[in-house]
């Protein structure tokens, strides 16, 4: 019963320190296209690459980080991303500063700091598994997006305030600071980590690497889901970058204004993710999958029809509701299922793996997306990203016999007596 309680309590540390960083970088959310917008005067095919730099690049450093994290403890290693990424975000006020600031300097801080993002998440993804029992994991990754998106909610418009009043930099140090609070809070943690899973006296990086992808598309239930989310993903950040193009130079929006455009519509997040838990106990986790899965594809499109003026703000605010309120009834049900579909001695490899994937996969489309706009306009490739965004929907698991969260027998390379999770897309039953 004490065991229990401690665990309750450092849940509280892990949430708290999450809810800190949460806060923090939702307040310097877009700050490196912002600067690179206002401080650089940088075009839309920069800030395009500015994006995809940061998710192909980190995507290649962050490759061999999942199996090194495998077969180490997890909280010291979400410690040092934490305090990576405080110091990589106070280079470029200092830069700035100094009037050293280039856009070199900011392509490096996006590609390690995106780096150290996946690093995190690697050891996070399996340092929560362990901690929380599997009966509480959808309630608990749901008390997450929610504590994420009522911060991403509030932030941005602060941010914008704050890069009105202060400047473009003040953003950034607020969310160096909030890292640097994230990573005292979980060295708060009290509870013991279980060992990590051994390796093996023959392993290499190389197959450690592989074993991590060859698990990810051997299982029958989470290729569908990992190739939806390449399209899907890659479609939305095609269109990310793009939209700070759209709102700042063509709709002439103030920085007020681009802060309220994304902190707004993060209140579609907040409702989805608490609407996730009595949703999946109402209609089962695969149904809640398919039809979230399939609402959040058909609202990217409209944006390249945003009128200017404050029509268009509205517009835009509402799109991005809708489309955040559904991917979020979404997420928490997908990230339980993969919890349940992936043995512990994978959670870091494949959540790497899977991180790798998509940054690559979306770089890629903000590249193109960057070289539409600049052959066309803003609008034409917003256009392509919302038919992309749709066709995504085509991916999702809709044959039933491929949808089950059995864990399968580990890759031949791999030696392993970690135990599997068990489970299946109706297993959850949270309290």
């Amino acid at each position: 019963m004490a065991r229990r309680g401690t665990a309750g309590q450092d849940f509280r540390r892990l949430w708290g320190a999450y809810a800190i960083s949460a806060a923090g970088s939702a307040i310097g959310m877009g700050a490196l296209p912002l600067i690179a917008l206002l401080v650089l005067d940088s075009s839309a095919f920069q800030v395009s690459v500015l994006a995809a730099l940061s998710a192909a690049a980190s995507a290649v450093i962050a490759l061999p980080l999942g199996a090194r994290i495998e077969h180490q403890y997890k909280r010291p290693v979400m410690v040092t991303a934490d305090l990576a990424r405080c110091a990589l975000l106070v280079s470029v006020p200092v830069a700035m500063a100094f009037d050293r600031l280039t856009f070199t300097h900011l392509c490096a801080v996006g590609v390690l700091q995106t780096a150290a993002a996946v690093a995190f998440d690697a050891a996070s993804g399996a340092h929560l598994k362990a901690l929380v029992l599997p009966e509480h994991r959808l309630r608990t990754n749901s008390h997450l997006e929610t504590t994420n998106w009522i911060s991403v909610s509030a932030g941005p418009p602060v941010g914008g305030l704050l890069v009105g009043a202060l400047g473009p930099a003040a953003t950034m140090v607020v969310d160096a600071l909030s890292f640097l609070g994230s990573a005292l809070g979980i060295r708060r943690i009290r509870q013991p980590e279980p060992v990590p899973p051994a390796r093996a006296a023959t392993s290499h990086l190389g197959r450690d690497i592989a074993a991590g992808w060859q698990y990810l598309l051997r299982h029958p239930g989470l290729p569908p889901l990992f190739f939806n989310a390449l399209l899907f993903g890659g479609s939305v950040m095609m269109a990310s970058p793009l939209m700070a193009v759209l709102m700042l130079d063509d709709l002439g929006l103030a920085a007020w204004q681009y802060g309220l455009a994304l902190g707004l519509p993060c209140l579609g997040g907040v409702l989805g993710s608490r609407l996730t838990p009595p949703l999946t106990r109402r209609f089962g986790q695969r149904r809640v999958l398919l039809l979230s899965g399939v609402a959040r594809t058909l609202w990217t499109i409209l944006l390249s029809l945003t009128p200017s003026g404050a029509l268009g703000l509205i517009v835009i605010v509402a799109v991005d509701f809708g489309l955040l309120f559904s991917a979020w009834v979404f997420n928490p049900s997908f990230t339980t299922y993969r919890m349940a579909a992936t043995p512990d001695a994978f959670m870091s490899r494949v959540g790497t793996s899977w991180s790798v994937g998509t940054k690559t996969c979306q770089a890629a489309f903000m590249v193109a997306g960057g070289v539409i706009a600049a052959a066309a306009d803003v609008r034409g490739a917003l256009l392509i990203a919302g038919l992309l965004c749709m066709a995504s929907a085509l991916l999702l698991p809709w044959r039933e016999a491929r949808t089950s969260a059995d864990p399968i027998p580990a890759p031949a390379t791999e030696a392993t007596s970690s135990p599997a999770a068990n489970g299946s897309w109706n297993a959850e039953n949270p309290t």
